[in-house]
């Protein structure tokens, strides 16, 4: 008997090769296989004549092979298997290509049931490499509806439903949700085994819409449960009483005019920490809007109030930036900056920590290593984390910890979809910067194929020839014998840009690097030593090269609308005419109409919603990304009344319940804390 807990390759059909592939997709366990839900669906269960058919249309039709299969060698590495079908409306030519098998299934005189894309062959209709059964065992890949999943290379639609079969058949019983038995009914929800029956192979619509309502509800009850927990709502902190703030000794010394959202920012920011209650405040803004500064602003105003600040950045070359960055705005003031990474040299750490501890350092900025044991404040006031959806809940809290009665800024220049931000945010004010400081221009993006890549390699030679700088963005670090022949390496690209390209510069930075080789190349970068810097997306937030002005992105269908906005906010940041290149080879309609969003839609949090409604949630950070548990079914954009009721049912078992500590609640516990698994995040 297989379990959950089960490798995939144990499944007939799949082996050691195609669990490598499902692997790609997330996929290793039953227990996984039966929560990788269907993308689309097809509706197989309606069957046409031939007379019905439309061109173009995929359907359903119930024939007699009326030819003997005949198979052709049309050259080398490609057979035809071709023959005629028809019923007394007409006939259709029906063709196989490579599947010479399959002369043996399809005999003359039999009456199948053929599924597939009408496409006109001449003055007939004709298939090619359609789905069919025998008209007598009609109902297991026609005369239904049929699931469609996400595929990737080395595993087809068909592998996937064989699998998904034998999982259900072996483990439905088996699979449980958070959603206790008393909430279960109140909100008339299907049973859990109907639902994963119904959501991978649909008895009818109706099956289907139930199916779907009891997982969604499930995922979001489970969803809001967990963080509800982990950042304990209802909660209300004392802060810090501040003084009154008057920001002009501070705003009088910058070489530039704050923008109005900048000031009302910092002005929502400091009435919190003046009320006497703890702030916790989300200030988002889009790429370039200037949060680094609002940041500048509290510090020195935690600073006045003989308050010490922490700034928390999710990698060490960011930390970098910003030590650099605040720096020059806090230096006027004589307030120091401290700086604490994993890679520091040990006595250099040594001095960091004791100016911290006696008071010395007014700030520390770093990345995790600055919520690690034996970095102590003296009294800490200000903690702010950069890219919060880099962080889980918990690692927020553990250093606001550091002090008592801690204020608490986090900032995103992601912009975030209002109700994905409900979700992650539920428990922060949020104040908005959406107004980009004078001189910062629209960056020109376009999407193309491989095909243009003379033409693309010429422009770069044309930019550099007139002194600016290109950044080159691949989805992976080294070339993967496992991996798609298409998909660009960073270490290959720079090579081949090299030998296309001799007269140029060109360097290659990945996060496999050691920090300080990474941020050594960063600098010569910025320096202007460097001409072309190839990459993967670890330049994606924060750095700042204004002379660049040029962002290529290969395999661009592989990152999500609100990285390929991040990482466009790399360049445009001089007074430079800026461009935006996606090359992308892919077909996919809906992979294409994504990619040009990018090339028409430029404010990010309309790109945000797009990038949420056609990703999903799971995805809409990138791949291994903290913060935010991924979802399997729920659509935050669709499923706002859903998650409206499953809020509602949430509050009132933990108004009951607190901990969930109760018997029959231990199986929501359950399924929050392995929800929370993938962000770092731990209950108590």
């Amino acid at each position: 008997m297989l379990k959950l807990s089960t490798s995939v390759q144990y499944l007939r059909g799949i082996g050691e090769a195609r669990a490598k592939a499902l692997a790609r997709l997330g996929v290793r366990t039953l227990g996984e296989l039966l929560s990788f839900f269907p993308r689309a669906y097809e509706d197989r269960s309606r069957i046409l004549s031939v007379a019905q058919l439309e061109e173009g249309e995929s359907a359903c039709v119930r024939c007699t092979v009326t030819s003997e299969p005949e198979l052709s060698r049309v050259r080398r590495g490609m057979e035809l298997l071709r023959f005629r079908a028809s019923d007394a409306t007409g006939s259709l030519l029906i063709t196989y290509f490579n599947q010479g098998w399959l002369k043996q299934r399809l005999r003359r005189g039999g009456t199948y049931i053929f599924f597939g894309r009408v496409q006109l062959f001449g003055r007939s209709f004709a298939m090619n490499n359609p789905a069919f059964e025998p008209e007598e065992e009609a109902g297991r890949v026609t005369g239904r509806i049929m699931p469609v999943y996400r595929l990737t290379s080395g595993i087809a639609q068909r592998d996937v439903t064989n699998a998904m079969r034998q999982a259900l058949g072996e483990c439905s019983m088996e699979v449980r949700d958070g959603v206790p038995p008393a909430v279960e009914r109140r909100y008339s929800l299907c049973t859990t085994r109907y639902a994963y029956e119904n959501i991978h192979f649909p008895e009818d619509m109706r099956a289907l819409s139930l199916a779907r309502q009891r997982l969604v509800f499930a995922e979001l009850f489970t969803l809001v449960c967990a963080l509800s927990l982990v950042r304990g709502e209802g909660e209300a902190r004392t802060g810090l009483r501040f003084a009154p703030a008057d920001f002009s000794a501070f705003t009088a010394t910058l070489p530039f005019a704050p923008t109005r959202a900048q000031l009302r920012a910092i002005s929502e920011c400091a009435a919190d920490m003046s009320s006497g209650r703890a702030m916790n405040r989300l200030v988002q803004g889009d790429v370039g809007s200037g949060k680094t500064l609002v940041a500048a602003a509290l510090i020195w105003y935690a600073a006045q109030n003989g308050c010490q600040s922490a700034f928390m950045a999710p990698t060490e070359l960011l930390a970098e930036q910003h030590y650099a960055t605040l720096t020059g705005f806090l230096q006027p003031f004589g307030i120091r900056v401290v700086k604490l990474t994993g890679s520091m040299r040990a006595a250099e750490r040594r001095e960091s920590l004791a100016a911290l501890a006696s008071g010395e350092a007014g700030l520390a900025v770093g990345t995790h290593a600055l919520i690690s044991e034996g970095v102590d404040f003296a009294r800490l006031g200000l903690v702010v984390t950069d890219e919060q959806h880099r962080f889980g809940v918990a690692q927020r809290t553990a250093l606001a910890g550091k002090g008592e009665r801690t204020h608490v800024l986090v900032m995103s220049a992601t912009p975030i979809p209002r109700t994905l931000a409900l979700i992650i945010y539920g428990d922060l004010d949020v104040s908005l910067i959406d107004e980009l400081p004078p001189g910062r221009q629209r960056v020109d993006t376009f999407r193309v194929t491989g095909s243009y890549r003379r033409r693309l390699n010429l422009f770069i030679d044309r930019l550099v020839g007139e002194g600016r700088q290109v950044f080159v963005v691949c989805p992976a670090i080294e070339a993967d014998p496992e991996a798609p022949r298409e998909l660009v390496s960073a270490e290959e690209h720079t090579g081949e840009l090299r030998r296309a390209l001799p007269g140029l510069r060109i360097e290659c930075i990945h996060g496999r690097m050691k920090a300080r080789a990474r941020d050594a190349v960063m600098s010569r970068f910025a320096a202007g030593e460097i001409d072309v810097l190839v990459s993967t997306t670890v330049i994606e937030v924060g750095v700042d090269v204004p002379n660049a002005a040029l962002m290529i992105v290969e395999n661009a269908e592989r990152f999500g609308l609100s990285q390929l906005h991040q990482l466009r906010g790399r360049v445009g940041r001089g007074s430079h005419k800026s461009y935006c290149v996606l090359v992308s080879d892919a077909r996919n309609e809906e992979t294409l109409a994504r990619l040009n969003v990018m090339t028409r839609v430029y404010n990010g949090f309309e790109i945000a919603e797009e990038d949420l409604r056609l990703r999903g949630p799971g995805d809409f950070f990138g791949a291994r990304q903290h913060g935010l548990p991924e979802l399997h079914i729920a659509d935050l954009g669709a499923d706002m009344d859903v998650l409206k009721t499953a809020q509602s049912a949430a509050e009132e078992l933990l108004a009951a319940d607190p901990g969930l500590q109760k018997p029959e609640n231990r199986r929501v516990r359950a399924a929050a804390e392995q929800l929370l698994a993938v962000t770092g995040d731990r209950l108590s």
